[in-house]
């Protein structure tokens, strides 16, 4: 049983990969501190390369990478969870289930615009862009730190999830449990969708929607 504060579980650069952000963003996030504590956590690794960011840091790198989009600036940015985590007594309330309710009001008074602005990947209102944001951070029952996290960026219908008990955390088909990067090797191989599909249980509308969302050129 992984443990989501204590256990390491993706090295920055993975977390930033996989995260789809500046892998210098990530690394000033774990450097920076709001409320006496980094905006990101991380243990410890073992060697050098070895991983540093248990499953709660990537979950609070999701929320920073999604709340970045709001126009905050770094030192918004900062007094936000500074005051988030004052709010909740948590220094993981970037994580804590609480944010799903809470947390949309809270984000919005730190954003710098207003709620008509359309913000985000799929330009959504304001309020709609954070609870969308938010929504993708799922809870287990009576559970105060996430389950899992889905990848918005990986649209209908390959739904794509990080989650610490599945692979080891590399993100993977939900549906399936097959990580991405298997299908998008087999599609650089030269493999078609249809084939790819065939393959992994998969349709080729997902294999189609993974190879995009994965940044790879479609054929």
């Amino acid at each position: 049983m992984i443990h989501m504060l204590r256990d390491p579980l993706l090295t920055p650069e993975d977390t930033a990969r996989h995260l789809q952000m500046p892998l210098a963003t990530l690394r000033h996030w774990l450097r920076d501190k709001a409320a006496g504590t980094p905006l990101v956590h991380c243990v410890e690794p073992v060697t050098p390369d070895a991983p540093a960011l248990p499953f709660v840091a990537v979950v609070e790198a999701y929320v920073l990478r999604c709340l970045s989009e709001l126009s905050l600036t770094p030192e918004q940015l900062r007094d936000a969870v500074g005051a988030l985590r004052s709010g909740f007594t948590d220094p993981y309330a970037l994580a804590n289930r609480r944010i799903a309710d809470d947390g949309v009001e809270f984000f919005i008074n730190y954003a710098d615009c207003d709620e008509l602005a359309r913000v985000g990947d799929r330009r959504l209102p304001l309020r709609e862009a954070v609870v969308d944001y938010l929504g993708c951070i799922v809870w287990a029952p009576a559970e105060v730190y996430p389950a899992r996290l889905r990848l918005r960026w990986y649209a209908e219908p390959a739904s794509v999830v990080i989650d610490p008990e599945v692979r080891s955390g590399v993100p993977v088909v939900e549906r399936t449990g097959l990580p991405v990067q298997d299908v998008v090797e087999r599609w650089r191989a030269g493999e078609s969708y249809e084939a790819v599909a065939r393959r992994h249980g998969l349709s080729p509308a997902e294999v189609a929607a993974i190879v995009r969302a994965a940044g790879a050129e479609g054929p």
